[in-house]
This record gives C-alpha cells, sequence and structure tokens, in this order.
C-alpha cells in the first residue's frame, strides 16, 4: 500500500492533470461551465422545496437536501468508473504509470464538484434557519465516503475492463442501494416493518450493514444539528467503508496487468 502512495504522489503533477481533465469533461461545451457546479445545486433545491409542498411529502427539506447532495456524490462516482481505464485506452497502452491514478482522478474530481455542492448546501441550511452541528464529525464523513467511492470506483472500474455488461448493470444497482439507503426517508421507519423486538434489532442491524446509512447520520448531524449517530450504528460504515477501499486496491492491483491486453 505505501508503495502504491509513493508511486502516485512521485506521479502527482500527471493526477492534478488528469483531475482537471475530468472536471473539465463534465462541463465540456457548457455555456457556463464550472459555474454549473453552484448553479446545479441551487436549482435542485428549488426543485425539491417545491414539490415537496405539492406532494405534502413529510419530511424535513434541509434533512432531504442533505441526504440527497451525500448521495449524489457516489452516485456520480458510480456512473463515471466504468469508464475509467476504458476511456483512456490510449494512455494505458502507450504510457507508464500508476494505472490506479485513473479511478482516482474520477473519484476527487467528483470530490471536488461535492465540496462545491456542500457549500450551497451549508448556506441554504443557515439561510433556512437550521443551526450547524457537530462539525467535527464532518471530516470523518468525508474520509469515510472518499474511501467508499473509491473502493467501490476501483472495482468497477477493473470489471468492466473484462465485463461490458458491468456499466449497464450499474444503474439498477444504484437505484436498489439508492432505495436501501434513508436518504428520502427517516431510518427510524425500519421499526415499523414489525413490532417484534427481535426482528426490529436483525433488521435495524442489517440496514445498518448499508456503509451510506451511517454516512448520512454522521453528515446531517454535522450539518444541520441532529443528535449525533449512536457510535455502534457509525463503526459499521466507517469499517466498511475501508473494507471495501481496501478490496478494491487489492482487486485493482491484481488485475492491472491484463488491462493492455483486454483493451
Amino acid at each position: 500500500m505505501m508503495r502504491i502512495v509513493k508511486d502516485i504522489m512521485a506521479r502527482r503533477e500527471l493526477l492534478v492533470m488528469l483531475v482537471i481533465r475530468n472536471l473539465k469533461i463534465r462541463y465540456k461545451d457548457s455555456s457556463l461551465g464550472f459555474l454549473w457546479t453552484l448553479l446545479g445545486p441551487i436549482l435542485m433545491i428549488l426543485i425539491y422545496a417545491v414539490f415537496l409542498r405539492i406532494l405534502r411529502i413529510e419530511v424535513a427539506l434541509p434533512v432531504l437536501v442533505t441526504g440527497i447532495f451525500v448521495w449524489q456524490y457516489l452516485a456520480m462516482c458510480l456512473g463515471d468508473s466504468p469508464n475509467a481505464i476504458i476511456g483512456s485506452t490510449n494512455l494505458v497502452k502507450k504510457a507508464a504509470f500508476p494505472r490506479l491514478m485513473l479511478p482516482l482522478s474520477i473519484v476527487l474530481a467528483n470530490f471536488i464538484n461535492f465540496l462545491f455542492s456542500m457549500v450551497v448546501v451549508v448556506v441554504y441550511v443557515r439561510v433556512a434557519g437550521e443551526p450547524f452541528g457537530q462539525l467535527a464529525l464532518l471530516p470523518v464523513a468525508l474520509i469515510t465516503q472518499v474511501a467508499l467511492c473509491l473502493g467501490v470506483s476501483l472495482i468497477l472500474s477493473s470489471l468492466n475492463v473484462f465485463f461490458r455488461d458491468v456499466q449497464h448493470v450499474i444503474g439498477l444497482l444504484s437505484m436498489a442501494w439508492f432505495f436501501v439507503t434513508p436518504v428520502i426517508y427517516d431510518a427510524s421507519l425500519i421499526n415499523k416493518v414489525s413490532a417484534n423486538p427481535d426482528t426490529q434489532f436483525w433488521l435495524n442491524f442489517l440496514f445498518h450493514l448499508n456503509p451510506m446509512t451511517g454516512l448520512l447520520a454522521l453528515y446531517r448531524s454535522a450539518l444541520i444539528g441532529l443528535p449525533a449517530p449512536a457510535l455502534y450504528l457509525v463503526i459499521p460504515s466507517v469499517v466498511i467503508s475501508g473494507l471495501v477501499c481496501l478490496a478494491g486496491v487489492t482487486v485493482f492491483m491484481k488485475f492491472q496487468g491484463r488491462f493492455a491486453d483486454e483493451l
């Protein structure tokens, strides 16, 4: 692992160039360009505000907005990662550099977009009159989510080199993951599935094996002042995200030697 970090640091200029390239690609041929990083979140908040009022959905808008933008970072990485390797065929075949930098650059570019979106969310939360929460939790949430996104991106980008159907399956998997994550509903709803305490315990246990469940609780506690989640709810998210990242690095390093031949 340390050797990988040293190799990437030795070629950090290339990593910066790849991140900038990915940022430019997202807004290529757009009149407003990078301004959409700020305008997009603002327009999305307005849309959700209107439709929550029309549909009379019983969820606080700051809670929903925070969940949506946190989820979007993961969704962008899920959508972009399959093309991380196959979209840079010439680079993979002709240049000597750590291939891991390709999916890493996508995760970092999307992270920059996410940080700009977060600025809009923070401003909105203050305008809406919500108090700041425990901001010390924010770095934990950010690092954990970056690790999760990187691990997933490494796995998907590797698999898509050998099985091109992966990019078509991701949309379905992303939708399923979204609905088992408390983005548009409260996590306490899981207790209403059954009145049996033992069943509730196991449902909650399974529910919190989803690393995004604890991550959303951390973000909401940090940004909008909701009560800090219990450690036993957060630890699974941190541990599982770390394991996914480690698994992603392991899978990627095992198969990267065959990328050029497959491409």
